[in-house]
């Protein structure tokens, strides 16, 4: 589904549950700046509809999103992405892309899927390890 210039996309195969595909995609186009504070997500039927699924499955997606603080939701207004106060400013998003495009092709390189390499990212992040110094260009 394309909205915007932006693709959602959601694999049935995949052993991920399709509302944390979707609410993984819309972090990471917030997190990146694709989507910016005020932008509108598509309605949670229109979404569904598009992707075949069913509208609650939209919704779980989108109270997760919103319990991260990453959107808010009004009746009647919709679901727009949240104020981006703590966000990583354009330099360090920078280094930040630059440091994922470094693990994927070492991941690809690995032999490693998009799966092994997305859970390989979620739990080194859940690992709670913190760098004692990371400079960032």
């Amino acid at each position: 589904m394309t909205t915007g210039g932006l693709s959602i996309r959601v694999d049935s195969g995949a052993p991920v549950p399709p509302f944390e595909q979707i609410r993984a995609q819309f972090a990471d186009l917030i997190s990146v700046g694709r989507l910016r504070e005020g932008d509108r997500l598509p309605p949670v039927r229109q979404l569904a509809s598009d992707l075949g699924l069913a509208n609650n499955t939209v919704v779980r997606a989108y109270r997760e999103l919103e319990s991260a603080g990453l959107v808010h939701s009004r009746r009647g207004s919709g679901t727009r992405v949240a104020s981006a106060t703590g966000a990583v400013d354009d330099n360090a998003r920078a280094a930040l892309a630059e440091r994922a495009r470094e693990f994927a092709t070492a991941a690809r390189l690995l032999g490693a899927g998009d799966e092994e390499a997305l859970a390989a990212i979620r739990h080194a992040l859940a690992s709670g390890d913190r760098p004692r110094d990371l400079s960032l260009p």
